[in-house]
Order: C-alpha cells, then structure tokens, then sequence
C-alpha cells in the first residue's frame, strides 16, 4: 500500500512538469526584467535559453612578420586585425592581470544594455565622495545616462560608474553580477570585476589582454559606445538639476595617430599603466591592449606602427 502510495505522487508529480515546463519559454521574452541574480544552476543555462550561446573567438596563432618586434615592458599586451583576423602581437595574452579602469568598457556595456540612455540618475553620497579620477559630480545632482557615460568614458569617472550602477533597476550588487555574467556569456572564463569603477579595494578583479580584446569588440558593436569613446571633447550644459561640465577624452593616441578612435586609459598602483586602442586605417580595424606598461603613450604607437607594417600598410604621421 505505501508503494502504491509513493508510485501515485510520482505520477502526479510527473504530469505537472509535463504540462508545465521548469523553464517557461515566455519568462526570457525580451522585455522580461531580472531583478536579481538566477541561481548558479540555473545562470549556466541562461545563455541558450536566451538563443545567445555563440560567441567570437580570436585566432591564437601570431601572424610572421618581417618587421622588428616592438620592445614591449607592458606585463601582457595584444593587438589584433579585425578585418583580416589577424592575431598580430601577444605577450603573456591569457594572464591574469589587475585591468583598473579599462573595467568601465564592461560598465558601459551593462548600462547600454538595460538602461535608456535618457533615464536620470541622482547622484548619492557614496556616489559622490569615491575618490581618485572624477567627473566632478556633487551629491544630489541629477544626470541623463548619456552625460554620465561621456564622464564616465571621458574623465574615467569612478564617480560615474557609480551613480550607474547604483543607479539601475539592478541596485549596485546586481549590476556588477551582470557585469561578470556578460563576460561569461561571451565565452570568457579569465576576467572577474568587484566594482563599476576598477578601483581597488572591493577584492580581486582581474582581465587578460585576450579577454579585454573580445569585451572591447563586442563593445564597439554599439554604436553609442562608439561615439562616446571617439569623442574628443564634451559639455555638459548647466541645468536646474546640475552644474555646467567641461568634459575632455584623455584615452592616449586619439588626437596625436590618426585613425585611432578611443577607447579607454586604466591606472592603480596595483595595474598600473593600462590602455586598449581602436584604430582604423587603410581598411585595417585593430583593437591593441596593454597591461602593466612602463609607458604606455610610447608602447601603443610602437605596437600599432608594427601591426600596421606587419599587415603591409604604412603607418600615418603621429607625434
């Protein structure tokens, strides 16, 4: 009898999962809003039930080159031809390395994806007093999304990244869950962020020059990242709600190489000097990363001159 008793609720139980499915293919439609993070066995499906399970993946076999390799001092570094796909130059391209600032490319990211580039954000205290590079925002003050990401890109404002994050539907902590499980969803295993900003101080965080290609890339694909980090310079009118800002790109190379269009600078004393480049010339389109450079305005030219010489094209004037 109780056999039959355990046999009758299995039966029942079993008809239930029939006729409703443990993942309802309506909960993933694109306007559902995940308020909180899925739990671990259930986040390492949420990239196929999304229909986002492909990825790119950079070729890993270097190129030959006739032309002299650049004397790199940067921990790692990278350059790679998105045209042609082409992996030009690594060095130590799957290590582990503190990556500072060059994390608000993966900040942006978030925010463009979830967040109307319209929607206001206030600024708090905590916001406000983070420290080290800012935007100069002042507690209070109420900013549009796209201002921020210009402060945020532009002056690399910790500031900024934090009124983001803090600011989304998420709350700060999802947020920079979804920051990790972005780079996860693009086939990343080697890349953990513990803030918006790239600060120090919240725990161990870390890239590879080869996982910051692929973010980078991927970032590039949205064409308001593009513009805000080509961009050289920006104002930020004065408003009822905030001050007037005056708002200059200090990404290396971007008005001293031609063709170079942004993207993002990166210093801690732990990571020290970091920089990731775009730049586009004669029909080539390189993405070149640095870690750790000892001078990284100097190392970037060296590195994008070889790549452009190694692909067959002269490099253009720079100073």
């Amino acid at each position: 009898m109780r056999l039959l008793g355990i046999g009758f609720f299995a039966v029942v139980f079993i008809a239930v999962l029939v006729s409703y499915p443990i993942v309802n293919s309506n909960f993933f439609d694109k306007d559902t809003t995940i308020e909180s993070p899925l739990p671990e066995f259930l986040t390492k499906f949420f990239p196929s039930v999304l229909g986002n399970n492909t990825y790119w993946k950079p070729k890993e076999s270097v190129i030959s080159s006739n032309t002299a390799s650049p004397a790199i001092t940067a921990a790692a570094a990278i350059s790679y031809d998105l045209i042609t796909g082409s992996l030009i130059y690594q060095k130590n391209m799957k290590s582990k390395l503190p990556m500072a600032s060059l994390t608000k490319v993966m900040t942006a990211i978030i925010a463009l994806e979830n967040m109307d580039i319209d929607k206001k954000l206030t600024v708090n205290t905590k916001a406000a007093q983070i420290g080290e590079n800012s935007m100069g925002l002042t507690e209070g003050e109420t900013y549009t999304l796209k201002e921020l990401l210009y402060g945020l890109i532009l002056h690399s404002g910790n500031d900024a990244a934090e009124v983001i994050a803090q600011g989304s539907r998420f709350g700060r902590e999802n947020f920079i869950y979804l920051m990790n499980k972005k780079a996860e969803d693009l086939g990343l295993s080697d890349t953990r962020f513990t803030n918006p900003s790239g600060l120090e101080g919240d725990g161990k965080q870390y890239s590879t020059v080869y996982d910051l290609l692929v973010i980078t890339k991927y970032a590039l694909e949205n064409p308001i990242f593009a513009k805000v980090v080509s961009t050289v310079e920006y104002e930020i009118l004065y408003a009822n709600e905030h001050k007037y800002i005056y708002l200059f790109n200090e990404t290396n190379l971007l008005t001293s190489y031609s063709g170079v269009r942004g993207v993002k600078t990166g210093y801690t004393d732990e990571a020290g000097l970091c920089l990731v480049t775009y730049l586009e010339h004669e029909g080539h389109k390189i993405i070149a990363v640095l870690l750790n450079s000892q001078s990284r305005r100097e190392e970037m030219k060296e590195l994008l001159d070889y790549s452009l010489r190694t692909l067959g094209s002269k490099p253009p004037p720079h100073n």
